[in-house]
Formats: C-alpha cells, structure tokens, sequence
C-alpha cells in the first residue's frame, strides 16, 4: 500500500449539527488526529459524495465517515478499492440521546475517535485469487429436485454434472401414479410428469449426467472441489447442490401401528408404488380392498420417532384416497388424523376429498392388531372407538431427510479405501432413523450434530466428512435468513434433504439453491465473501512464525474453512471462508487478523475511548455488539427515538465469536467500568449468522472470571446479553439495566492507570 492519506468527513445532516456541536468533533480530528476533517450539510447527497470522490483523485486513499450508521448509505459511501470507515453520529448519538446534552456530545466525540484510531491498524483488503475457478455446478441427486435444479442452473448458461447413485432418474417420483395438484384449481390429483422432466434434462447440452455413481472423496473449496468418484474419475466442479431427498421412516419400528403383524398393513410409499403399478391389492390374498384406513402422523410428531411433521403426508392421503374412489367409488375409506395440515391451495384437495365420500375421524391411532382393527382414541365422542371389518391400513409415515448414503456402503467395489477421509467407516450404513432410537450413542452423536451413515460428499475437511445438521438429519447454516446454505461454504442442499415438501415446492427450493451455487462460483472467483458479509474481500491471514498449533482455529471454525498442512500448521481455503472471525477471537497467541479487521483494531478502538476519573460522576460501559442483530436492532432503536445511556460505547464486531478475552481484559484496564457482550442466542434453536459464535464467547466469557480474579475486579462486571434483530425496544432497558448495576457496584479502580 502506498503512503497512507486519510480524509475525514463530518455531516451535520438530519439533525446533527443541531443537536452537538460540529465544530468540536473537527478539533478531535486536528487536534488528536492532525487530520483536517471537511463538513457537509447533507454529506451523503451528491455534493457531499463528489466532495469525498475529488479528495479520492486527489490521492485520499482512505476515508472516515462521521454521519449515519455504517449499515445505510453504504451505495453512497461505497468508494471501491478505498477503505471506508463509518462512525455513527446518528441513529446511536443524537436520534438516543438527549440534544445539547454534555454526554450525547462526549459519545459523539468518542465515537469519532473510534473511527480514526482505528484507521491506521486497516487497510483495504487484497482479495484471494488463484489461478482459474470452475464455474460448473454439480447436483447431487436426480429426483425432482436434482432435475429441478439442473436445469435452473443450465438456464443460467452454467454447465452442469447431474449425479445419480442409481440406474434411473426420476427418485421417488418415478413410480408414482400422480402428484398432488400444482395448478388451478388445485382440487385434483394431477398426471405425474416426471418423464417430461427427466426429458428435459437428458436433452439439454449443458448438463453432463453421470449414472450409477458415488461420490467417495470431495476435497477443495467453492471454485475449486475435486470430486472423486468410486469407479477413480475425478470432477472439478464450482458449487455444489445436494438434492438426495427422502427415504420413509422405517415403520418396522410402529409394531403398536401393527406394521408387520399383517401383511395389509402398508406404508404410504407402498401404497404408492401400487398405485403407480396401476392397481391397489391386498398382499394376503391380491384382492382389491374395499375398505381402506388411512393412519396419520405414523411416527411423525412424536419423540420417540420423528419429532417433527414431514408436511406433505395429509395432502399425500388425501391424493391417494381419491385415486382410490376413482377405482372404486363404492369403497369405504376413512382417514385418521390428530390434526389435517393442508395448507393454502391444499385445502382445496381437501374439500374434493370430502365431496368425494372420504370419512374423516378426528384421533389419536392407539393401535392396530394383526386382524386389521384400529383402535381410536375419539376427540368427537371422548372415548376409543375401535374400527373394524378394514381391507387394508394404511401408515402415512413420515419423511427422513437423505443425508448420508445410509442404505449403502460409502465406497463400491474397486474403489480406494485410501481416498476416503479417515474418520469415515466404508461400510457404514445406520439409517439416520437411527436418531430416533433412545441409544446414548445416538443422542451423543445427534447431539454432536454428526449423521449417522456414510458421508455423501466425503469431505476432505479437518472437521470430518459429514455436512453438520441441526438436528434430524437436516443440514442448515442459519435456518432463518439462509435456509439453503449449510456450514460448508459452497454447498447447499435443497428439497426434502433441507426440509420436508412436495415436488411443487421442491421444484423451487431447487431454484432458490441453485441461485445460490451461482452466487459462490462467481463469487469464489472474484476472491469475495458470501452471505452475512456478501462481497467482503477479507480473508483471514496467519502469522505462522507466532503460531503454536494448537488448532483452535481449525477446530471453532464453523465453516471448516480451516485445515492443517503436512506440518501441522493452519491452512486457510480462503474461499470456504465467511469471514466471521472466529478463528482470530479463538487464537491465544493473537496471530490471525484480517486486512480489515484485527484484535489489534479492536483494541484500540476500545483505548480511544476518553474515560472520566471516577470522581466524575460519569462511568463507562463497552457494548460489544454482534453487526448482525444487536447492532441493526440498536439503530432501529434510534431510529424509533428508543433512548439508553449515554454512558455506553458501542463497538460493533462481525461476529462475537470475533471477540478475544485480550479485547475484555484491554477494556478493564484501561478503566471501563463493565463489559457487554451482545449477541444472538445461543443453542440449538441459535439466531447466529455464523452458527455457533455467540456459543463461543460464552465458553469464552466463562474463562474470564480467572481475569477478574487477577485483576481483583468483580466478575459482575463483564456479561453477555442476547439480542434479536426485533428487539429495538428491549434491549435499551436491558443496557439501562446493566448500567445501574455497574452504578451500584462502583466505579473500576483502574481509572486514571
């Protein structure tokens, strides 16, 4: 980087030089700083941005904003490759604080020196780039989905390798009779289509289809994955879409259900392939039934099996009994449910299928014994109520995500057991219904979130092979904002492997996934971020001369974007990265930092801070506060003129995760009298745009008492709070709160050394 040529702009826009004073934050910038700020009455109109774009000409080449938050205005305050740093006047200052007010002007002038402080410790980021980048998608999978989403990415001028364990595409769909209704009126059955579908797909020059295959080694990175099959090939592919659906949930495990006491007990999908076969018999004898029991929720909503509902199975029963009045209108069918789950246009399938003679039992299916009675327990009439004289019972069991190559080994005969990952067993192949069980080794590794079963992909990732899931076997990364990605950047999964749904909704989960392996090759290959920090050319950089391979790093990293070489160093795949920080906030020797972003950065922002003696009056508090939720909901809190103290400083980090014990322990001594850590909420049912940070800094705040400690401070000081997006009208009190208490215990004796 050449000489450094900072400029500095102050707006006294929307109300701020109104409610401080301007003039003193330029003597900050002169006098702390020897920068010569320049102040705009609307900084971010066009005369305020061609201002900053001339002093750009001029050779600024690097700029401090002192105006709104850093989180608006960023297409006006954009000056690529110029390192932008934004410090907020607005939303945190004057639209929370009193005007005129002698505090809300000390936070101002703080705030301020923030920013400067920290310009020096940053540079604009130098993006990762090696060599070429493959722009080919790989779909994973060729059902509806994995068809579904090869030829959204074809249509996007991408070529495509369609990848499919079996003989046949098509996966479930293929032996149905016909799916559930997708145009209007949405009141029938319609005619199945996956022929067409596969048609298209067989036919399009973009799209490579590969048969019969099985991935047994993927090593790289978005841009980059080496794909190893079993038969020894190997595919360079960009991004990777995994659409391997759904297998049923084993009813073999509903004895009470009577599945196995007699043969006229079926499941839903057998039912199904009879009636893609072109009729419905009895096992028993061949005859068709003439009266048919549907039993709802067969292992689904319930703990002991599968604890969630698979969504579709009511619209499925409702599909199939009317195809089997179409053979039969004189057949008595019933369906059984503790609740009808139909939703949107699917009521409509609903009301045909009452029009149509369905008799429908509002009950909870106790049990079904060998001679076909089903006993029900009865909401209408409070008491069971056994069913009697059936042809035939019929368990709509749920659907289990395909997360694993679980119903077959993970390597084929010839391949190279050598290829595999170490930790993958070849011959593993536990359903993941094995979650299900009560086991202790099934809840320990559910609760690891490791699947059970081969790996689909055999990660070659420090981490292990497996994509981490949530729970049940469905993969995620942040289920709220990016439902399609999982924790291994570059890789997204979508249909019935992500979630429950039919082929209607698949189709576009398909084009939702496949949009976003679009946005990683093309990304990957400019050396930019992914979601949360879209296009941030950061990477993190490691100083190995400092490093002690104790492999935090490789280990906390929620995205295995970390490995280790033949030495046992760290090695960063820049592109798998998500730029969260985790990996610097976890190092104990401080060696990782980002172009712009840093411990060190951090740090001296926390110094700038000017701190009154304790006979002031005037304590100081430091938020630390996560950018993705606590920071957005603190500026909707300004923005709804929602006040707090304006004895806190808020200093925004990527990811709490981000935040060394360094960061906490510089604050107390330089005399702040607390600590908040605020962050998404951690746990299973985590908000945390990278997975686990706010996980992280609590494990790492529970090592902080020994600091305390040593520092004969109380351990009251320095908490951590959670914070959603939503929660602008919450957490001004709960800073109120923290504050008083900090009032009450007195000010940090460290003030003034």
């Amino acid at each position: 980087m050449s000489e450094r040529k900072t400029g500095v702009y102050l707006c006294s826009g929307c109300g701020i030089g109104e409610a401080i004073n301007v003039g003193a934050l330029e003597t900050v910038a002169t006098k702390e700083f020897k920068l010569e700020p320049k102040t705009h009455a609307c900084l971010c109109n066009d005369e305020g941005v061609g201002l900053i774009k001339a002093d750009i000409e001029g050779g600024v080449n690097q700029v401090v904003v002192a105006a709104c938050s850093a989180r608006v205005m960023t297409d006006r305050f954009g000056f690529e490759p110029i390192q932008t740093l934004r410090a907020d006047l607005r939303e945190k200052v004057i639209w929370s604080h009193p005007a005129g007010d002698e505090d809300t002007q000390m936070l101002a002038e703080d705030y301020l020196r923030m920013a400067l402080s920290s310009a020096p410790k940053i540079k604009a980021p130098e993006p990762w780039v090696d060599g070429d980048y493959s722009q080919r998608i790989m779909v994973l999978g060729g059902g509806v989905t994995g068809l579904s989403a090869a030829l959204e990415a074809a249509s996007l001028g991408h070529d495509v390798l369609l990848v499919e364990r079996s003989d046949a595409l098509g996966g479930h769909a293929r032996g149905a009779s016909k799916r559930l209704p997708h145009t209007p009126p949405y009141d029938q059955p319609e005619a199945n289509g996956i022929e067409e579908l596969i048609a298209k797909v067989q036919g399009n020059a973009r799209i490579t289809v590969r048969m019969n295959a099985l991935v047994t080694r993927t090593a790289g990175m978005p841009g980059k994955f080496a794909v190893t099959f079993a038969d020894g090939s190997i595919e360079d592919v960009g991004a990777i879409v995994i659409a391997t659906g759904w297998r049923p949930y084993d009813a073999t495990k509903l004895g009470h259900l009577g599945y196995g006491a007699s043969p006229d007990v079926i499941t839903s999908t057998e039912l199904e392939k009879m009636l893609g076969q072109g009729a419905v018999a009895r096992k028993s004898d061949g005859k068709a039934p003439q009266s048919v029991a549907f039993v709802q929720c067969a292992g689904s909503r319930d703990p002991d099996h599968l604890p969630y509902c698979s969504s579709v199975c009511c619209s499925t029963s409702l599909k199939q009994a009317l195809e089997i009045l179409a053979v039969n209108p004189k057949a008595n069918v019933f369906v059984i449910y503790e609740e009808m789950r139909t939703p949107g246009v699917g009521e409509e399938l609903y009301r045909t299928a009452q029009k149509a003679g369905v008799i429908f039992i509002k009950g909870k299916v106790k049990s079904v014994d060998g001679s076909l009675t089903v006993t029900v327990a009865d909401e209408l009439v409070q008491e069971d109520v056994p069913l009697q004289g059936l042809d035939m019972v019929v368990l709509a069991t749920g659907m289990v995500p395909n997360s694993t190559n679980a119903d077959q080994p993970a390597s084929e005969p010839g391949a190279d057991p050598n290829q595999l990952n170490g930790d993958v067993d070849p011959e593993a192949v536990i359903a993941v219904a094995g979650y299900c069980g009560d086991a202790p080794a099934a809840h320990e590794r559910r609760a690891q979130g490791v699947p059970e079963g081969g790996a689909l992909l055999n990660l070659q990732y420090r981490q292990g092979p497996h994509l981490p899931v949530l729970h049940d076997g469905f993969a995620d990364s942040h289920y709220i904002c990016f439902p399609y990605e999982t924790r291994r950047t570059g890789i997204y999964t979508a249909g019935p492997v992500r979630r429950p749904m039919d082929w209607s909704e698949a189709a576009e989960d398909a084009a939702g996934a496949v949009l976003k392996a679009v946005q990683a090759v093309r990304s990957a290959s400019a050396g930019a971020a992914l979601h949360p920090r879209v296009g941030d050319l950061s990477y993190p950089k490691i100083n190995l001369n400092a490093c002690t391979k104790c492999r935090r790093c490789t280990v906390e990293c929620p995205f295995g974007a970390i490995d280790e070489d033949e030495k046992e160093y760290p090695q960063v795949n820049a592109t798998r990265c998500r730029r969260c920080g985790t990996c610097m906030g976890a190092c104990p020797v401080r060696t990782i930092s980002f172009d712009n972003y840093s411990v060190e950065m951090l740090s001296t922002q926390i110094k700038a801070v000017n701190i009154p003696d304790e006979f002031s009056g005037k304590p100081r508090i430091l938020l630390i506060a996560c950018e993705n939720d606590a920071v957005p909901a603190l500026d909707m809190a300004g923005i709804k003129r929602n006040t707090w103290s304006a004895h806190v400083r808020v200093l925004p980090v990527r990811c709490l995760g981000s935040v060394s014990l360094l960061n906490v322990s510089d604050a107390l001594s330089a005399g702040y009298d607390g600590v908040m850590l605020m962050g998404c909420k951690p746990g299973d049912d985590y908000q945390c745009h990278f997975v686990k940070g706010s996980a992280m800094a609590a494990e790492r705040l529970g090592k902080v008492g020994e600091t305390l400690k040593s520092m004969m401070l109380e351990p009251e000081r320095v908490v951590q709070a959670e914070a959603s997006i939503a929660d602008s009208d919450r957490l001004p009190k709960v800073i109120d709160e923290f504050v008083e208490k900090i009032v009450g215990i007195g000010f940090n004796p460290f003030k003034g050394f």
